[in-house]
């Protein structure tokens, strides 16, 4: 376990593969931790230098009380990326990470030099329904909105196997803090008009099964920023990296020759 100490806030990280390589930074959705990557961080290049984190009130890291802003989330990537002195990385962000990612490209393009914007959007959902989400935590728990979770995230056919218990566990594990703080925060976000300012490379993925972010909501987002391209993920839901992590290797793989990162 690494924890990077910021001064008010400490975040859990991990560092796989070669220090001095490439680097490529991870970040999770919401009620996930850094070990949402673990089977595609295996099956990736070990040339690069694959940097994953656990947000604040999530995981390892510390869980500060409530409502977090989108600013404050996208403050604590750029001061774990300036305490890890990384520089020009690929970013990967899914669900809320890729709302983190829209948000530290356009304010620190020193830092990203390409995007994979994975099962998100400029904006997801309506205040109101993440309002009721936050309500429902604050006042029934986690294991309330549990269930619904899974259906959104995961295919019918990956729900029919036992491994969706432990991504159950994963949500319901998560502190309930932390849950509807960042909701607040994504139900607070709109990225439309800064995402569409964006100018560098950015792959999308998504999932045909994803019902938090569905293809045609990615497609909108993509579409904002000139030459990106968008890959659907067949049989996936809302996290293909865990359904098929072979195909997301792949998919990611590809893109970092594309865009330079890796040359081997």
């Amino acid at each position: 376990m690494q924890m990077a100490d910021l001064g008010d806030l400490r975040l859990h990280y991990r560092i796989d593969g070669a220090a001095g390589g490439p680097p490529v930074v991870f970040s999770n959705g919401l009620g996930m931790d850094l070990r949402l990557w673990d089977d595609v961080i295996a099956r990736l290049p070990q040339s690069l230098r694959l940097i994953r984190y656990d947000r604040r009130g999530h995981g390892l890291s510390d869980c500060p009380p409530g409502p977090y802003a989108m600013g404050q989330l996208v403050r604590d990537t750029e001061r774990l990326l300036d305490h890890l002195r990384v520089r020009d990385c690929v970013f990967v962000g899914l669900s809320l990470g890729g709302m983190v990612a829209q948000g530290l490209a356009v304010k620190r393009l020193d830092l990203i030099r390409a995007l994979v914007l994975s099962n998100t959007a400029a904006k997801i959902g309506t205040a109101q329904i993440w309002q009721d989400r936050t309500r429902t935590v604050e006042t029934q728990g986690i294991e309330a909105l549990a269930d619904a979770a899974l259906e959104r995230w995961f295919s019918p056919r990956f729900r029919a196997t036992p491994d969706v218990t432990a991504w159950r566990h994963m949500v319901t594990r998560t502190p309930a803090v932390g849950y509807a703080a960042c909701s607040a925060a994504i139900g607070g976000t709109d990225f439309y008009t800064t995402t569409a300012s964006l100018r560098l490379p950015a792959l999308g993925i998504g999932g045909d099964h994803d019902g938090s972010t569905p293809p045609d909501l990615m497609r909108e987002t993509l579409a904002l920023i000139p030459g990106s391209r968008f890959e659907l993920m067949r049989g996936c839901g809302h996290l293909p990296c865990v359904e098929d992590p072979q195909g997301y290797a792949d998919l990611l793989t590809g893109f970092l020759r594309e865009t330079g990162h890796l040359v081997v």
